[in-house]
């Protein structure tokens, strides 16, 4: 078992026996659910739609070699600049280029899990650049030095009381500050912060191949500020976020708002297609896209799990997930938590040190139930559970194990040969460690079915 895997066995443990941390994820996640279902209501064809947009995702990955170049012309033609990184640190060295030749001291950011991704936040403050988080979850995770435990909401597994509690010991509001007078606390401090910022960063959404542009959607408006107030952009965006045409937001905006929050349509939806032109007043003067594969080529070439590219990030699945909803986002140590950083971290960041990740299921299937883009979700962590035995990552102890369970499970004699009283010795001295220490191991009878069968049956 690598470092990492036996770090996450060790917090989701702690995690799944912390009450009032689930006490917290599951009165949050009832919201969502409570949210998410009278939402989905509103849809008249919710599976037609379904199906509808994971055509065209499917259409996108089948032919990203066009999609991104015509991206990339069109957005162009408007005067913006784009920028292709092939790795982590190649993403860190163009941003921090930009940054350079601004002479940037200070950054703000919009909500952007690709920047989480790259480390964007500790890679500027070790070159001494200011990065501030301006969406309300993420600041907040930041005032605790913390990563996002959510795709959608960072702070989920904090309660107000929580909140109330870090912005007094900050800022001194008062204790029982209501989240409305939490809200406007932090609008008075980051507001500030948009004018005095030399350089704006966000993600995106979407990338539209056919108009050259990337959409954001989002509730605080934050994301708005961040992209108009500083004199430059960077948006940094994950080459599988992209989309054929501009008409197809009218499917994919209400798709990821329901799957998201239950909403018809976020608060603030914005298309951004390059910095300010001569006839404009607002927008900053440069605008830059850098176009991030960080391993998204090399799960591109799986054929039977490139599905996992489709993901446009609603966090359905993770709600929806019973691990997810007992252990937590902060268990899995990775940007992308839940079932679908399940399927693709190990793609992403390596099938030998993240292969725990899709043994970490319970194989309910109800991550593909939910799925606004019909990911069989259940079938790729089968896959990658595939993948990593055979790739030889499994252990020597794991491949015997398995390899006398089928010799026995295919001849009624071996599985005979022995009586409950040895078999159950076997299991409290070979098996009981890896059963938890939680759980019961349970007891085998004294004999076997069909040795019972037989007596009853002369």
């Amino acid at each position: 078992m690598t470092k990492v895997a036996k770090e996450f066995v060790e917090v989701s443990t702690q995690k799944s026996f912390d009450i009032t941390h689930r006490g917290i994820i599951n009165y949050n996640i009832g919201k969502y659910d409570v949210a998410v279902e009278r939402g989905l209501s509103r849809l008249i064809n919710l599976d037609f739609s379904k199906k509808k947009a994971h055509s065209i995702k499917w259409k996108v990955m089948e032919n990203l070699d066009k999609l991104l170049p015509e991206f990339e012309a069109n957005f162009q033609k408007k005067g913006g600049k784009v920028l292709w990184a092939n790795t982590t640190e190649e993403a860190q060295n163009e941003i921090l280029n930009i940054l350079k030749k601004a002479k940037a001291k200070a950054v703000i950011k919009s909500k952007s899990m690709v920047t989480e991704e790259i480390h964007l936040n500790e890679f500027l403050e070790h070159h001494g650049i200011e990065s501030l988080e301006s969406d309300l979850g993420e600041y907040i995770v930041q005032l605790l030095g913390q990563k996002p435990y959510h795709i959608v909401t960072p702070a989920m597994h904090l309660s107000k009381e929580n909140i109330a509690q870090l912005f007094h010991d900050k800022f001194g509001t008062p204790i029982d500050a209501t989240p409305e007078q939490l809200t406007l606390k932090a609008r008075e401090l980051l507001r500030e912060k948009y004018l005095k910022a030399d350089v704006g960063i966000s993600g995106a959404n979407f990338l539209i191949a056919d108009s050259g542009s990337i959409a954001i959607t989002e509730n605080e408006g934050n994301a708005r500020l961040t992209t108009t107030f500083p004199k430059i952009h960077i948006a940094v965006v994950g080459i599988e976020k992209m989309i054929p045409s501009i008409t197809d937001l009218d499917l994919f905006w209400p798709m990821l708002s329901t799957h998201g929050t239950g909403q018809n349509l976020t608060v603030y939806n914005t298309i951004l297609s390059g910095p300010k032109q001569s006839n404009e007043t607002d927008g900053p003067e440069e605008m830059y896209v850098i176009l991030l594969d960080n391993g998204r080529t090399e799960l591109l070439a799986q054929k039977e799990q490139r599905q996992g590219l489709y993901c446009i990030r609603c966090g359905a699945c993770l709600n929806g997930c019973p691990i997810y909803k007992n252990i937590g986002g902060h268990a899995y140590d990775t940007t992308y938590s839940g079932p679908i950083g399940s399927i693709i971290t190990p793609h992403l960041k390596g099938m030998q040190e993240f292969k725990h990740l899709s043994f970490a299921s319970s194989l309910c299937g109800k991550c593909s139930e939910v799925c606004p883009v019909k990911i069989d979700i259940h079938k790729m962590l089968l896959l990658n559970r595939r993948d990593s035995v055979t790739q030889g990552f499994n252990s020597k102890t794991e491949s015997w194990g398995w390899y006398f369970w089928k010799k026995g499970m295919l001849k009624r004699k071996l599985m005979d040969k022995f009586d409950g009283k040895f078999k159950n010795l076997i299991l409290r001295r070979f098996f009981a460690k890896t059963w938890g220490d939680k759980r019961v191991l349970p007891d085998v009878a004294p004999k076997s079915f069909s040795s019972q069968w037989k007596e009853n049956h002369q």
